[in-house]
């Protein structure tokens, strides 16, 4: 039996009230003593199941709306069509159905690749950007079909729209950490880095236990922000071990936190472990925002994080390393992707 099925909430009631819904308008607007008010809720979901409800997020409905229909557009694209966009070393692109594996993963160890496919996207830079014309790893350009101008439009608009929400989240969570609310800003100016995955799921087979349309993992972002629609598919593991398949609300994105931010606060907040079955006989969808700071941000333990009886447990790090490790691990068209047979 496939794990999320074999270790699944015996009482989804209680399960689903662990992952919280936070309103984040009074932080938003501004409001006297919203930030903090705030943070104190994101401290409470971070430190004791690592997922929450994100609502009053200010990412208007038609735009979502339209970066689902123009995932749709894509995925229904010829494949030969789609194969002329692959994916390439700046993890920019279309990426094929069995080409990504959670070799790295240390949840669950996987023996498939995932059965899903991807459409990759960030800042959408011109030729003439100075990190495009010196081929600065991870500032490269997107690659976009021709003919599907209104695709690119409601994928760019969605880009933006979440890139937004982030920048508003930053206080929040620095608040939610101890930290002064403007700590985290400067690790994401000049760019943070930021990839966009326009997800699709086709239908599996669901007897083999060992195929999952996206296996075990934690994410290695800061934060990430998905959209679904109604199909399931999603399991997040709680910290009693079991799987919860978490209910879409209307007007919440689903917000988990990565490696990273586990990374930042010393474990005291959790980068929780999530995967995907899509069993439902049907095409499954999702969006997956991956925020994270700029590329050559230092990651280094919070001072709020730490002290005599808590000492760092990781060495200062370069962003640009930890995502490139990220990426050769777990891609295979990585040219620093080693097959494991091969170690």
């Amino acid at each position: 039996m496939n794990i999320f099925k074999a270790m699944a909430v015996r009482s989804l009631e209680e399960a689903t009230r662990a992952i919280p819904v936070i309103d984040f308008g009074p932080a938003f607007r501004s409001v006297p003593g919203g930030v903090d008010a705030v943070a104190r809720e994101v401290r409470r979901a971070c430190e004791t199941v690592g997922f929450f409800y994100l609502t009053a997020h200010g990412a208007p409905q038609d735009v979502i709306d339209a970066a689902f229909a123009a995932s749709r557009e894509f995925h229904a694209m010829p494949l030969e069509d789609k194969m002329r966009l692959k994916i390439n070393e700046n993890n920019i692109g279309y990426l094929p159905v069995n080409e990504s594996m959670q070799r790295a993963s240390t949840v669950h160890k996987a023996t498939r690749p995932n059965y899903n496919e991807s459409f990759f996207i960030s800042h959408d830079r011109g030729a003439d950007h100075p990190d495009v014309v010196a081929g600065t790893p991870l500032r490269g350009r997107n690659q976009w079909p021709q003919g599907h101008e209104r695709m690119r439009a409601a994928m760019v608009r969605y880009f933006k729209a979440l890139e937004g929400v982030g920048e508003r989240m930053l206080p929040v969570l620095a608040r939610s950490l101890d930290m002064p609310a403007g700590y985290f800003r400067p690790f994401f100016e000049n760019e943070a880095h930021i990839n966009l995955r326009f997800l699709h799921y086709p239908p599996q087979d669901t007897e083999d236990d060992e195929q999952f349309g996206q296996g075990p993992h934690t994410d290695n972002s800061f934060i990430t922000m998905l959209a679904r629609l109604d199909v399931p598919g999603l399991a997040v593991r709680l910290p009693s071990g079991e799987w919860l398949a978490p209910p879409v609300i209307p007007g919440t994105l689903l917000v988990n936190l990565g490696n990273v931010m586990r990374r930042w606060s010393n474990d005291r907040f959790l980068s929780t472990p999530h995967g995907v079955l899509n069993d439902s006989g049907t095409d499954r969808y999702s969006i997956a925002f991956f925020y994270s700071p700029n590329k050559d941000a230092v990651i280094e333990c919070l001072r709020s994080c730490t002290g005599p009886d808590n000492p760092p447990q990781y060495p200062p790090a370069v962003y640009r390393d930890l995502v490139l490790a990220f990426y050769n691990a777990n891609y295979f068209h990585r040219e620093g992707y080693v097959a494991e047979g091969a170690r």
